[in-house]
């Protein structure tokens, strides 16, 4: 269980280290997610790709694992309103990539959203 642990903890904080420079790579995808009510979109994916960023580095420490970890649980929270519009827009592309489906939107909404919040909360002792 400790090498699970370990390994999760890793991977963690490699994808959301990963996920916050995306906020700066590939800016315009997140702006036409935010939903319209919320103001200052160019801001907002900043803030947020610093915060990924700066929690996944606190995870690194024992430290300061706890703090990160219930910071990332409220992040997570704090992104809801993104998954809900995604689910209102389906589908839609993202990125010009990829077709966000409305079962891809639901199932971020309702499977993947929970699963990190309990991923989060399990490393944040």
């Amino acid at each position: 269980m400790q090498n699970l642990k370990k390994f999760s903890l890793t991977v963690l904080i490699v994808g959301y280290l990963l996920a916050g420079a995306n906020h700066f790579y590939n800016p315009a995808s997140y702006y036409h997610i935010i939903p319209k009510y919320l103001p200052w979109p160019v801001l907002l994916n900043t803030l947020s790709g610093i915060f990924e960023i700066l929690l996944a580095s606190l995870m690194i420490s024992p430290k300061t694992r706890n703090i990160a970890a219930i910071g990332i649980v409220l992040m997570l929270i704090a992104f809801l309103p993104v998954h809900i519009q995604m689910v209102i827009d389906a589908p839609f592309m993202l990125g010009g990539k990829w077709v966000v489906t409305p079962f891809i939107a639901w199932l971020r909404l309702v499977v993947f959203q929970p699963l990190l919040i309990l991923w989060a909360w399990w490393h944040r002792k």
